[in-house]
């Protein structure tokens, strides 16, 4: 185990190589060079022109001018983190790729969540598909699982992929709207290519709009095979499960977030690690036998299809654990290059044309991105194990290769580097028979867009229902032509009438007559609802004012710590605040810097000095986070304030008890539950 400890370590010690710490050194040039001003140019006397020799100046100004690079056509809003992957049992039966292979053997990541469709200094809280690309440093080499928090895709062949990114960005003729999806060009794209009818399901849903990156699933969309020793290939789909389950924040609090802090979900992610909450997420696949392949009503390569989990089970194998922040957002997480081609022996692919055409289109959206073809000498993307072939030279080169040869075959070098056999860990392509006619089509089994996006909609809690219906009217209500709006919910007519009836009311368009009605088969695991609940590094949002009970607020802040909740205390200022008894604590956020939506849940402990303003404060905090479903306590203290919102008596609202114990155990089942949707009902 000794020795597999070093191993993982070694993309650590390979990123050590190259950091640079700035502490107790001398300023120099790149090249090594001294310097003794970084203050002033060198002039022609102090009131003279500036002089060409100056070298520090133009060093410094050329690559300051450079230092930008492409910002990646989609998924440029990301942000990433270090971790660890570890097996729980060999899946040899099924794959033969080594980091799979044996109980208890860990790999180094390297993951990156990003918004698909903002720019790099768009909102992380638009409502849009997540990415979650997750690079495997094996010893075999570097495997790429690229994937989203989505289980399907817009489309089902790469080819109409330029078709889709242009119709979600920004419209040509005058560059709005941002990092958004409801506009005409998205929903007229959607509307006329209904392959993505499914997907966008799924985007007006709750799915779209995570808590943050640690809770939201994540899912490798297409289908891929496992290999074994013997040859022998299964069609897999890969799962990441979150361990603190799948959450969502509601339409309007995400709004509110992207105005207050649009960074929400890249702070959440840096300060759950640096507190060493560290997330975690298990590594689940799906598997289906090669004479079962046409056993199912969809197609399996379909990337527009779900494999339901109710008859596909997902097989849980390893977890993934990230512990590490980054040390450069620029160096790694803009740097990092992903690529769905970069697989291990014993990973494969399908024919599934989304697929097929991303495994060119990743390759070449690097080289301009990166400066060239030598974007896997950057450090974040150097695999840990040795890599040796023929090609040479190129922008950004940092290996300097020797001797003379670089070609296959050879005799000055004794053919080397030479190919490795299967054998010895040389990756080989699965033998599928392939026959045909060239043709430019796509086959039957492709051709139904609607009945899983029939399952999801039938899957949905009522609350999740009615946020989709939600969605799909805010949508489409920013649609200005009557005609695309029209055609949406036509669409939408054969996905369910529950759906796109009334939306068609709210948004001012004819009611479909024609349409799928009624109930049917259902995936429970679609919903959230059927997720972990824990209460585990959830925040809450403890309101107090001078006054305050000091040992029942101190007990009871450090029960909720014990029972993995994260208390902040709201004041209408910084600094000390005393209790009751002098006790001072210090308040870390205002209602103005941390507002409700920051928060998972609020307790107000309000003192019996609380003033008018701190009473008005506290009852709009409430009122909001209420608005949002969340949960809320109060002491006694309180009460007046509580009343006033006449909201004492609704499902998620609690007096605290003064045993500070038990009233942490409750609110934490609480706060676990994430959301008291039954009051949508009743408000």
């Amino acid at each position: 185990m000794a020795d597999n400890r070093n191993k993982q370590n070694r993309k650590d010690e390979q990123l050590e190589d190259v950091r640079a710490y700035d502490t107790e050194n001398h300023m120099t040039t790149n090249q090594g060079l001294k310097v003794s001003e970084d203050e002033f140019s060198l002039k022609a006397g102090k009131r003279g022109p500036t002089l060409m020799e100056d070298f520090h100046f133009r060093e410094k100004m050329t690559h300051f001018d450079h230092e930008r690079i492409p910002e990646r056509v989609v998924h440029a809003r990301g942000y990433a983190a270090h971790g660890e992957f570890e097996a729980y049992e060999s899946m040899t039966p099924y794959t033969k790729a080594d980091f799979l292979s044996e109980a208890g053997k860990k790999t180094p990541v390297f993951v990156r969540f990003s918004t698909v469709a903002g720019s790099k200094g768009s909102g992380e809280l638009a409502r849009d598909v997540r990415g979650f690309a997750t690079k495997f440093y094996t010893e075999e080499g570097n495997y790429d699982l690229v994937g989203n928090n989505m289980p399907i895709f817009f489309i089902q062949d790469a080819v109409k992929f330029p078709d889709l990114v242009h119709a979600v960005k920004p419209e040509p003729h005058n560059e709005i709207p941002q990092a958004a999806s409801a506009h005409d060009t998205f929903w007229d794209f959607v509307a006329n290519n209904q392959e993505a009818a499914h997907h966008a399901t799924w985007l007006i849903s709750d799915r779209a709009i995570p808590r943050s990156f640690r809770m939201m699933e994540g899912f490798g969309v297409h289908t891929f095979r496992f290999v074994n020793n013997e040859g022998k290939a299964h069609f897999v789909k890969f799962h990441w499960k979150p361990k603190l389950g799948v959450h969502s924040v509601v339409w309007d609090e995400a709004q509110k977030l992207n105005g207050k802090n649009p960074d929400f979900h890249r702070q959440d992610l840096y300060e759950a690690i640096e507190a060493g909450h560290y997330p975690e997420w298990e590594l689940g696949v799906q598997i289906i036998e090669e004479k079962d392949e046409f056993s199912f009503d969809f197609d399996i390569l379909d990337p527009t299809k779900i494999w339901p989990e109710e008859d596909v089970p997902v097989k849980i194998i390893g977890k993934m654990t990230l512990n590490r922040n980054v040390d450069n957002v620029f160096a790694e997480t803009e740097q990092v290059a992903f690529h769905p081609g970069h697989v291990v022996p014993g990973i494969d692919f399908t024919n599934d044309p989304l697929l097929q055409g991303r495994l060119f289109s990743y390759t070449d959206t690097q080289l301009i991105r990166l400066g060239g073809p030598n974007f896997h000498e950057l450090p974040i993307n150097r695999p840990v194990c040795p890599f040796h072939n023929n090609q040479r030279d190129g922008y950004g080169r940092q290996t300097i290769n020797v001797g003379q040869v670089a070609y296959h075959k050879n005799s000055l070098a004794n053919n080397q580097p030479s190919p490795a056999s299967p054998e010895e860990g040389g990756y080989e392509h699965y033998q599928e028979r392939v026959d045909g006619y060239k043709v430019k089509a796509r086959h039957d089994s492709f051709k139904d867009h609607f009945s899983q996006a029939t399952l999801f909609w039938r899957s949905l809690s009522s609350a999740e229902k009615q946020h989709t219906i939600d969605g799909l009217t805010f949508e489409l209500g920013m649609v200005q032509s009557k005609s695309v709006r029209q055609q949406v919910i036509d669409m939408f007519a054969n996905v369910h009438l529950d759906l796109a009836r009334p939306v068609a009311k709210n948004i001012g368009v004819d009611m479909p007559e024609d349409g799928v009605t009624g109930d049917g088969k259902t995936s429970p695991a679609l919903s959230q609802t059927t997720s972990n609940h824990v209460p585990d590094t959830r925040k809450v949002a403890v309101l107090v004012a001078e006054g305050f009970n000091a040992e029942w607020l101190k007990n009871t802040l450090t029960d909720m710590e014990k029972a993995g909740l994260v208390p902040e205390l709201i004041g209408e200022q910084l600094g000390a605040l005393q209790g009751d008894d002098g006790t001072e604590f210090e308040v870390t956020k205002t209602f103005q810097t941390g507002p409700s939506v920051l928060f998972d849940a609020v307790l107000i402990a309000s003192g019996n000095q609380a003033d008018e303003a701190f009473a008005r404060d506290a009852s709009d905090y409430i009122q909001e986070a209420f608005e949002h479903f969340k949960p809320i306590c109060f002491k006694p203290l309180a009460t007046p304030i509580i009343k006033t919102l006449d909201i004492e008596d609704s499902p998620g609202v609690l007096q605290a008890d003064e045993d500070s114990t038990s009233f942490a155990g409750k609110f934490a089942k609480m706060v676990a539950k994430h959301r008291f949707w039954e009051r949508d009902m009743t408000s």
